[in-house]
């Protein structure tokens, strides 16, 4: 049997493993959670209660999106490991207080979103070069980065819209319109103990 994915549709995390494991051709069986009823499965094997978590066949527990990544296949140079560590950190934590400024209110929403928009404005100075962050075409680099600039954008879309990021919003539109973003983003059923596997 294929290895147990454990997932959340609309995490950025989960969603950058599957779409490394569409993008490469790995199979494994997709649990859809629901996260305020976390399985008691997942919780046994990952006790942070984080998705995505793969379960392995050989018992190997691999719990951060990135490491999903490497398993199933991807491959990042330095740079690219780099402007992911700078999405995850710096970006995430801003974009974390600019959604959510009720939970973090030592600074403004905006000064937040003004926080963001520093490694925004990277991301679309590189994307004058080549239409996707890996070149001509959308790759693993690509696929890492664009579910967390999705959740940015749709915090506020109309003020996204108006952004001079002339580079950038295209290539979100790109991936987000793209079949195999579309693949991945299916709605399904809370996984329960004791359904059939979805093989994904």
């Amino acid at each position: 049997m294929p290895p147990i994915l454990y997932s959340f549709r609309r995490c950025p995390y989960a969603m950058r493993a599957r779409l490394a494991i569409r993008v490469l051709g790995v199979r494994v069986q997709l649990r859809e959670l629901v996260l305020s009823n976390k399985p008691a499965a997942m919780l046994a094997i990952s006790p942070k209660g984080t998705v995505p978590v793969l379960l392995l066949n050989d018992g190997t527990v691999i719990d951060e999106s990135l490491d999903v990544m490497v398993w199933a296949g991807a491959v990042f140079s330095m740079d690219d490991a780099a402007l992911i560590a700078r999405n995850d950190g710096e970006f995430k934590q801003a974009l974390d207080r600019y959604k959510y400024p009720e939970r973090f209110p030592d600074a403004a929403a905006s000064e937040h979103r003004a926080q963001a928009c520093a490694f925004l404005a990277e991301l679309n100075q590189r994307l004058t070069d080549a239409p996707c962050l890996s070149g001509d075409e959308m790759g693993l680099l690509d696929w890492a980065i664009l579910p967390f600039v999705r959740q940015f954008a749709a915090v506020d879309a109309a003020w996204f819209a108006q952004t001079p990021y002339v580079s950038l919003q295209p290539w979100l539109a790109r991936g987000l319109s793209s079949d195999v973003f579309g693949s991945v983003m299916h709605k399904y059923a809370p996984w329960r103990e004791g359904d059939a596997p979805i093989e994904f």
